[in-house]
């Protein structure tokens, strides 16, 4: 579990972050959502310690980051997998090598125990004949794969992802969601995903954080976004008239 408690964070004279506080849950898809400029970069990247809010704490298992030494700080980023938004495969390698790199930089396992994790994470992402192939050779939903494949190879105890879902067609953009909602639950990882998605919202959003103007507008699942009647939210989630309509058609069946 990770806590976020009062975290602001400003550059200059801008504000960005204005006393956010929440917590994500063990186990479960958490995600963020708001416009552009509401925050959420800033947020996620003081999540992974890439920025030190200004005041408040973030805490991970009961271990304010802010107090750890350089090594615990260390230790816990080796809990953290990663999926960025273009995936940030290395080109000169091969998808093998690209999901060994974590193995080969930050452990002492040798070169058979090496290979027997990334064939698992391989299988387990369902990439089985793509072990020898480049980044340019696949499809970008294989790349995504690649990608979530590295970012869990290590055992993570947390998993972020920063819009996973860019650039990708709607059926496998669902794909991508669900096999992050399934490792999430399978190895009961504290998910994190920043995302524009509402398609993800909608599918797999068990914990939502809404940010606007910098602050955590509303909070609760994807179900509980179906009824709520707080207007920031139902003009940025419900801005299309599909989704209106959809919204219409839940808030019947439950009349």
């Amino acid at each position: 579990m990770i806590k976020v408690d009062d975290i602001h964070k400003s550059f200059g004279d801008a504000h960005i972050l204005k006393g956010v506080s929440t917590q994500f849950e063990k186990g479960k898809t958490n995600l963020i959502i708001g416009q552009s400029g509401s925050g959420k970069t800033v947020f996620l990247k003081c999540l992974l310690g890439l920025f030190s809010p200004d005041k408040g704490n973030i805490i991970y298992n009961g271990k304010i980051y802010s107090n750890l030494s350089g090594d615990q700080q260390r230790n816990l980023r080796q809990e953290i997998g990663m999926v960025f938004q273009g995936s940030a495969l290395f080109d000169s390698m091969t998808v093998e090598e690209n999901v060994m790199f974590p193995l080969d930089m930050f452990t002492k396992q040798s070169k058979s125990e090496m290979q027997d994790r990334v064939d698992i994470v391989l299988r387990r992402v369902n990439l089985i004949d793509a072990h020898q192939k480049y980044p340019s050779e696949i499809s970008g939903g294989m790349q995504k794969r690649v990608a979530i494949a590295r970012a869990i190879v290590m055992n993570p105890k947390y998993l972020f992802c920063d819009e996973p879902n860019s650039g990708l067609d709607p059926k496998t953009a669902i794909l991508i969601d669900n096999l992050i909602h399934e490792i999430t639950q399978e190895f009961d990882i504290t998910t994190v995903i920043n995302t524009h998605d509402m398609n993800s919202v909608m599918e797999i959003g068990e914990k939502i954080i809404f940010l606007k103007n910098g602050y955590k507008e509303w909070e609760g699942s994807n179900k509980e976004i179906f009824k709520t009647d707080n207007k920031a939210v139902t003009d940025f989630v419900y801005s299309s008239d599909l989704f209106k309509k959809v919204r219409q058609m839940y808030l019947e069946e439950r009349n």
